[in-house]
């Protein structure tokens, strides 16, 4: 039976968790947007072990080194069943840069469970948590952002995301918008309805100061187009679960359309489908 989703995909400042949003109210469902549990996967990790780049974690427990993994963990690394291996070794990995890590994907995944990271329904829409805590606020810092594409590239990180994401809908009983880079091709393949959103490097990069609240000029314009298609690079070229449309999925071009547009289309094409 596929699952009652509407998937959601398309490139950085595409509008896609604006439109999930909206649509999900619009057919009274909920709403996950999975960006925000990478972000999350990554806060956890740049405060329990530390930046990349060396400078070390926030959290007052010590470093993740310094810990056990849960049990349920430590099996299934001893049996192998975190997947995806490729050669990357417990103790530290290197990202698509060639920067080494100081620690391995799995150790960012045994970090993930112990805090654990979760994603809560609270009222229509999934918000993730560290720890018991509401970081919702905190996932949109400068460091998380400068650091959330090298941590969900990783097999392992993507794996176990995906297993939340699968199991947080799987517990609602309704019907969940979910929005990201690879919703309809890798994490609900069978979702009934799949929408690619997509838009001019120009008009993204515009939405994307305009949220920031900075002056949209056209030296600010070229900049921030560059950083996303830097961004779309890397998202389209990396070795797992690239950003792609599904061969099934609905293409929007947001380019000229106002949010109440799009939402609009969206919602048109979910009752077609006699969802909602």
């Amino acid at each position: 039976m596929s699952p009652k989703v509407i998937a959601i995909d398309g490139p950085a400042a595409s509008g896609k968790s604006s439109t999930a949003a909206a649509v999900a109210t619009r057919l009274a469902w909920a709403h996950l947007d999975s960006g925000a549990l990478y972000r999350a996967v990554t806060l956890a990790a740049l405060d329990n072990v530390g930046d990349a780049r060396g400078r070390g974690g926030g959290g007052g427990g010590g470093t993740a080194s310094e810990r056990q993994p849960p049990r349920g963990v430590q099996e299934r690394r001893e049996r192998g069943e975190q997947g995806g291996q490729g050669g990357q070794g417990e103790h530290g990995d290197q990202g698509q840069s060639g920067e080494r890590h100081p620690w391995g994907p799995q150790q960012i995944v045994a970090i993930a469970e112990s805090l654990p990271v979760r994603l809560v329904l609270v009222g229509a829409a999934f918000r993730p948590e560290v720890a018991g805590v509401d970081v919702g606020e905190a996932i949109r810092s400068e460091r998380v952002t400068r650091r959330v594409s090298e941590i969900a590239a990783l097999r392992e990180v993507r794996h176990w995301v995906n297993v939340q994401q699968r199991e947080a809908v799987l517990r609602h009983a309704g019907g969940v918008v979910v929005d990201g880079r690879d919703i309809g091709t890798v994490v609900f393949p069978d979702a009934p309805l799949k929408v690619f959103l997509t838009a001019s490097p120009e008009e993204r990069a515009r939405r994307r100061l305009a949220q920031r609240g900075q002056a949209i000029d056209p030296t600010e314009l070229k900049r921030e187009a560059a950083a996303l298609a830097a961004r779309d690079q890397a998202d389209s070229t990396r070795a797992v679960a690239p950003l792609r449309a599904a061969a099934d999925a609905v293409r929007l071009d947001t380019t000229v359309l106002s949010l109440a547009e799009q939402v609009n289309r969206v919602v048109a094409l979910a009752r077609e489908r006699h969802l909602g």
